[in-house]
C-alpha cells in the first residue's frame, strides 16, 4: 500500500497589530497619540486639551474604535464583534 503525501500549506502570517492610535477629540479637535491596551477595551478617555470625557459611540467597543485612527487590537485581529460588546 502506498501513502500519498499531501502538502500542508502553512497558515498565512497575520498582519502585525498596530498598538498606537491617534485620538481626535470631537469637541476641540485636539489630537493625541496613545498606546492602546492589548488586554482590555478602553471605555473612557479624557481629552488632554479640553478635559472632555470621551465614551465610545453607539456600536463601538472603545474610544479607539470611535475616535482613533486605528481600531483596538481585538478588532484589528478578529473584526467587529471580537470584544463581545459590539
Amino acid at each position: 500500500m502506498s501513502l500519498a503525501m499531501i502538502p500542508i500549506t502553512p497558515p498565512s502570517p497575520q498582519p502585525a497589530v498596530t498598538l498606537t492610535s491617534v485620538l481626535t477629540c470631537p469637541v476641540c479637535q485636539h489630537t493625541q497619540a496613545e498606546q492602546m491596551p492589548t488586554d482590555a477595551c478602553q471605555y473612557f478617555y479624557e481629552c488632554t486639551s479640553c478635559h472632555t470625557l470621551l465614551k465610545p459611540l453607539a456600536g463601538d467597543c472603545c474610544v479607539y474604535c470611535s475616535y482613533g485612527t486605528v481600531p483596538c487590537p481585538p478588532i484589528q485581529e478578529q473584526g467587529k464583534g471580537a470584544c463581545g460588546c459590539c
